[in-house]
């Protein structure tokens, strides 16, 4: 069985901030999330994520994970933080140590770490660096065989030139984890139990390390600061753009796009730039977005044209639609097909009827509206009472002229016009003409006021 350690419990100083390390979002998701999420893609029987800085507020944030939670109340270092969970993992378990602000490593590199240290074997991810500095190096013996790894501060400047280094992330059986975790001390410049330290135990044992080396450094880098936690954001949003180009999606630009969440497309998608998909998206084929435009946990069928700057929000748009621009789907809104939505029109709980539209500076909430409708200009379900929400209900063919009223509850029957200018405060019968104008007058003699001198 596979148990998985998840180290989180750092303060992370250099972030600059009082929310913990782990806690920080990369697309939208906290760094540990990610973590739990490849944990639980390769295959963990179980996970435990080892917390300290900041209490309660990490599981408390993660509460709907599937994980155990470990308090280490001393941040005394890694072998200490492992120690902690250990106890509740089974003798005989493979055991893989992750770490909570190190979002990024693939499931195919710790696939490959695990088989590397199957049979009760020892697994260690290395990668080599450019500039090594700050991490710990990894010493070989002339045939090449690891033998230790040295922290950096505690390197020798011939040790420090080595570029190969320790990534912390390694697999071995929870059995010999037992063992050389109570041997370990603190001997060191920093005062803290290394779980790197076990490395030398091992080789001592006589057992063979075998290292997996990345060949992508960005796999394995960790956040200690916002810099680090832009550059990893920009290197996971070029990896969401090479996945959905490979799949056929045109993106007008693919450095200013940002994929926060998970995106299905049909066939023949175009995506043009600073375009934001969050949560659960789902594009149909031929689908066009404009520029600016975000969409959150939506449907949008085949055939669908989204203008600039719209924002969509867990609704439905049916196929051939128009939405846009500067329009605004708010969740529980369903479109049926050839719907259009025009500009700085806001759609709020609402289901449109096919063919029909509302193209200009009108807000539609609570209601249902049939099917080739048209609302013109600056018309309004006033639906809110100040108190409670209450249903417009809009038949097939109708008309409702520029700047109308609609004060909720309301039943506008099929085929009905509504005049220009008017407040609808019952219900309309099929087939007529309604109308609710003041009587227009004219004053003649009238002078308009002067400001006084």
């Amino acid at each position: 069985m596979l148990s998985v350690i998840i180290l989180a419990a750092g303060q992370g100083t250099r972030m600059r901030s009082a929310l913990p390390k782990v806690l920080h979002v990369l697309a939208d998701r906290p760094l540990l999330e990610h973590v739990i999420d490849t944990a639980e893609q390769i295959g963990a029987d179980d996970i435990h994520v080892v917390y300290g800085h900041g209490g309660q507020i990490v599981p408390t944030t993660l509460a709907h994970r599937t994980v155990a939670w470990v308090m280490q109340a001393q941040q005394l270092g890694t072998g200490h933080a492992v120690a902690q969970a250990l106890p509740d993992i089974k003798p005989g378990n493979q055991v893989l140590i992750l770490y909570g602000d190190v979002p990024l490593v693939s499931v195919e590199t710790l696939t490959t770490l695990l088989k590397s240290a199957a049979n009760d074997g020892f697994g260690l991810l290395t990668v080599t660096l450019t500039d090594a500095s700050g991490y710990g190096r990894i010493i070989r013996d002339k045939s090449g065989a690891v033998t230790r790894i040295v922290e950096h501060k505690d390197a020798t400047e011939q040790e420090r030139q080595v570029n190969e280094v320790n990534t912390g992330i390694l697999s071995v059986s929870s059995d010999r984890l037992n063992v050389w975790l109570k041997r370990l001390d603190n001997n060191n410049v920093q005062g803290e139990y290394y779980l790197t330290d076990i490395i030398a135990m091992a080789v001592q044992e006589g057992l063979t390390i075998s290292t997996v080396s990345s060949g992508d450094e960005n796999e394995v880098l960790g956040v200690n600061n916002k810099r680090q936690l832009a550059t990893l954001e920009r290197y996971y949003q070029q990896l969401q753009a090479d996945r959905l180009m490979d799949a056929g999606v045109t993106l007008r630009d693919p450095a200013r796009l940002d994929l926060r969440g998970v995106v299905e497309c049909g066939r023949d998608v175009i995506i043009d730039v600073n375009v934001i998909l969050t949560g659960n998206v789902t594009l149909g084929n031929n689908v066009n977005i404009g520029p600016n435009c975000v969409i959150s946990n939506s449907t949008i069928g085949d055939d669908v044209t989204i203008f600039a700057n719209s924002v969509i929000d867990e609704a439905v748009v049916g196929s051939g639609s128009r939405i846009g621009p500067f329009a605004r789907l708010r969740p529980e809104t369903v479109l049926a097909e050839e719907t259009h939505i025009g500009n700085f029109v806001e759609i709020k709980k609402a289901t449109i009827g096919r063919g029909s539209k509302v193209n200009h500076l009108s807000y539609v909430g609570d209601a249902t509206v049939g099917k080739r409708v048209n609302i013109g200009a600056g018309t309004i379900t006033c639906n809110y009472d100040g108190a409670n929400k209450y249903l417009t209900e809009i038949g097939d063919d109708v008309f409702v002229g520029s700047d109308t009223q609609l004060i909720a509850p309301v039943k506008i029957g099929d085929g009905v016009t509504i005049g220009a200018g008017s407040t609808i405060t019952k219900d309309v019968e099929p087939e007529v003409l309604a109308l609710s104008r003041s009587k227009q007058q004219t004053i003649t003699g009238w002078k308009r006021p002067v400001k006084k001198k």
